[in-house]
């Protein structure tokens, strides 16, 4: 049976997804849009990932062994990040993972939960079997499964497009100087600890090598190309351990966090 802390975790959510919603489509259509519905949303995603964050370290302890395991926390990284945003200048972009997240998440509950209370189960596939979820309960699970992986793709070639997007948008004072510094530490640990942001670098990395590459271009731009790759790998290779101590459940890159 649900309990309260899971439906204020799974009210979050609804609350990220919907607002995030409302203020994209606003953006894309260029209509003008508060500013509330950006706070909104990210306000979602403070309830809701501060209630996983609690489930998956515990009260919060001070000392350094807790501190250190909360940093290497894939939904503490989002929490920290989700603070960051919701404090700062809104950047649109920013909010399409974690709507993206809400999305699986805000399904999963509709069906493990909300559903079971309004749709009646199946008979059973064996006599003496368990009840079967009812068919609509069933086609949700098989669309979640088959689209969750492209999903986690869409969230990490996103990723890197705002980094992009704070780091010209801090060179053009559109955002602050901090974004893409902060930004940047936090893909620097998504790319230890998600294969899917390692998929997406790797593609990105490739995808650029080949226009740098390029006969005929100056090779200026294949040294400035060449010196980049050799400062981040400098600054990429002093990152964290990976996590190895949080349960896979538990985090916001895996499967819904209960």
């Amino acid at each position: 049976m649900a309990t309260t802390q899971h439906y204020l975790w799974a009210s979050g959510h609804f609350l990220l997804l919907l607002s995030s919603l409302r203020y994209i489509l606003a953006w894309a259509t260029l209509k003008s849009v508060s500013a509330w519905w950006y706070k909104a949303s990210f306000t979602g995603a403070l309830i809701s990932y501060a209630i996983v964050c609690q489930k998956s370290l515990g009260n919060p302890q001070p000392n350094l062994a807790y501190l250190r395991r909360a940093m290497l926390d894939e939904n503490v990284q989002y929490f920290l990040l989700a603070f960051f945003w919701w404090s700062s200048k809104p950047v649109t972009i920013t909010l399409l993972p974690y709507m993206i997240f809400s999305l699986f998440h805000a399904l999963t509950f509709t069906r493990t939960t909300l559903m079971t209370q309004f749709l009646k189960p199946t008979a059973p596939a064996t006599a003496g079997g368990a009840p079967q979820p009812h068919p609509l309960a069933k086609k949700l699970q098989v669309w979640v499964k088959a689209n969750y992986d492209t999903a986690m793709k869409v969230v990490a070639f996103a990723e890197l497009v705002i980094f992009v997007r704070v780091f010209l948008g801090a060179i053009t004072f559109q955002n602050s100087l901090l974004s893409p510094i902060i930004f940047a530490h936090f893909l620097r640990q998504r790319y230890y600890q998600s294969a899917f942001t390692r998929e997406a670098i790797a593609t990105t990395s490739a995808r650029v090598e080949g226009y740098v590459r390029k006969p005929g271009n100056p090779p200026v731009v294949v040294q400035v190309w060449d010196k980049a790759q050799m400062l981040v790998q400098r600054w990429a290779g002093v990152a964290l351990t990976p996590n190895a101590g949080v349960p896979q459940g538990a985090r916001a890159g895996a499967a819904p966090a209960r």
